[in-house]
């Protein structure tokens, strides 16, 4: 069950940081071999609900989530919004908070609670690893790339 956090600083504002890093089909994007399809109307916020389909073809698993907190950071409040997935293979939650930093621009953090069914413990570890790398690279581009 590993459990990983990742923080950027970020030359964008909160809002702007925000917008990026929740506009879920974008994730598709920017995670290879993954498509996003939201489920619920917009506009996001706590409820959504979207699908991450991983794979080629028939070759592949589905990853969905919930939105279960959604507070979008306000003047220099940060915003918080906590993913629940519900999934069959991917199980766990994520988190995303924006906040104010120095110079205009944000500090991102995600954390992540990444768990793969019927894995064994033993390689948590190697899950972490490779965890981290796809989410770091994806949110690296996410906050570097324009809609």
């Amino acid at each position: 069950m590993p459990l990983f956090t990742l923080e950027r600083i970020v030359p964008l504002p909160p809002g702007e940081a925000w917008r990026r890093l929740t506009d879920w089909p974008r994730h598709g994007d920017v995670v290879p071999l993954t498509r996003i399809t939201v489920l619920t109307p917009g506009p996001a916020g706590a409820g959504t609900r979207f699908t991450a389909r991983t794979g080629i073809g028939p070759l592949g698993f589905e990853d969905p989530m919930e939105v279960t907190v959604w507070l979008p950071p306000d003047d220099d409040e940060p915003g918080l919004c906590r993913l629940e997935k519900q999934g069959r293979v991917v199980l766990g939650w994520a988190e995303i908070e924006v906040r104010p930093a120095p110079g205009g621009h944000s500090r991102v953090v995600w954390r992540e609670d990444l768990r793969v069914r019927s894995l064994p413990r033993f390689l948590d570890g190697l899950v972490e690893v490779a965890a981290r790398r796809m989410f770091g690279r994806a949110v690296n581009r996410l906050l570097r790339r324009r809609p």
